[in-house]
């Protein structure tokens, strides 16, 4: 029996922080140790183009960190096979016959791309291949005929947006050679980690965010620095736990429950301070963020190995994404001298 096939990938625009972590990478390993599933991991490059396209250099050092991110919380290049987008050339043109079939306003209500012109300002001035990127991520899910997508909360609306691209191509070409695939989300209330500064969301560019790669003292001060609650101004004053970012993290990566609640407890009748819990998150944190931190700085000891690694992967993603390419050649009546 087969397995089933699942794809995911991060954009190579800087290191990555425990949003992915806890978002995505957790899930990733976790499904890629059951032995049920065959994982394709992409760095997206072309991708982090669309809003980089003027700072390649940029892309191309981040490409090797988010590898090394990638190979320190656990994926394995021996059970997954970690690629490079732009090497994939099946991609560009699976993307071209998508365009084809959705429309630019349906393009526009798309509730994360909207999200993100907001937050990164283009306006009117928005790049067309950043209007037109979820496009582009549903040629990267189906070219793998992937069924399960391990993503965050916030991507359902990317995945609903391939889901109606399948489904439309299938139904003008009379066939069903591209699958529907089905998001894989963080257990409820984990989805998305809070930014060190109370943001809704922990991001590269808001500069909010914890990196797998901060070493203990790096980690120590942004935990240290962490938005708490703005009325408790005495240490016996009650806290409020709600939009507290200290306890939303203990909620995470603390597995003592009993234990976080009794803090919780304490901190809302009052008598306990912010820099306690803090100190205590600091050390929840560091015992699981420790052996990421030590791996990494293995794996950056033979850069070459690692490239080696990306593109031996790349090689093999680029012979399962040509095979889909054929079928789908073959059902639009491309293959005109017989291949």
């Amino acid at each position: 029996m087969s397995k089933e096939i699942y794809l995911t990938g991060d954009r190579p625009t800087g290191k990555l922080h425990i949003g992915h972590y806890v978002g995505s990478l957790k899930n990733r390993v976790a499904m890629q140790n059951s032995g049920d599933y065959s994982p394709f991991v992409m760095i997206a490059d072309t991708q982090a183009f669309t809003d980089n396209a003027r700072n390649p250099e940029k892309i191309r050092q981040s490409l090797t960190e988010v590898a090394l991110d990638y190979l320190a919380v656990g994926i394995d290049p021996d059970k997954t096979t970690i690629f490079v987008q732009s090497q994939i050339k099946g991609l560009f043109e699976l993307t071209e016959y998508f365009m084809n079939l959705v429309s630019v306003a349906r393009l526009q209500r798309n509730p994360t791309v909207k999200t993100e012109i907001k937050q990164k300002g283009f306006d009117e001035g928005i790049p067309a291949g950043f209007l037109t990127y979820p496009v582009s991520q549903a040629a990267d899910i189906t070219i793998f005929r992937a069924t399960k997508v391990p993503v965050g909360d916030d991507q359902e609306p990317m995945l609903e947006q391939t889901r109606e691209l399948v489904r439309s191509f299938n139904n003008a070409y009379k066939t069903d050679v591209l699958v529907e695939p089905v998001g894989v989300f963080p257990p409820k209330g984990q989805g998305r980690l809070p930014g060190l500064d109370g943001n809704a969301k922990m991001s590269k560019s808001l500069n909010n965010g914890i990196f797998l790669s901060d070493d203990a003292d790096t980690l120590a001060k942004k935990v240290k620095s962490m938005y708490t609650d703005p009325l408790h101004v005495n240490i016996a004053d009650p806290g409020h736990v709600e939009g507290n970012v200290v306890f939303t993290y203990l909620d995470i990566f603390d597995s003592d429950k009993q234990r976080v609640q009794d803090l919780k407890d304490q901190y809302t009748a009052g008598g306990l301070g912010d820099m306690k819990i803090k100190r205590h998150l600091i050390d929840v944190m560091e015992a699981e963020m420790a052996p990421i931190r030590q791996r990494r700085a293995e794996y950056a000891k033979d850069i070459p190995a690692v490239l080696k690694m990306l593109q031996e992967g790349s090689a093999r993603a680029n012979a399962v994404a040509e095979e889909t390419m054929k079928d789908v050649r073959r059902v639009m009546g491309l293959n005109y001298f017989g291949q």
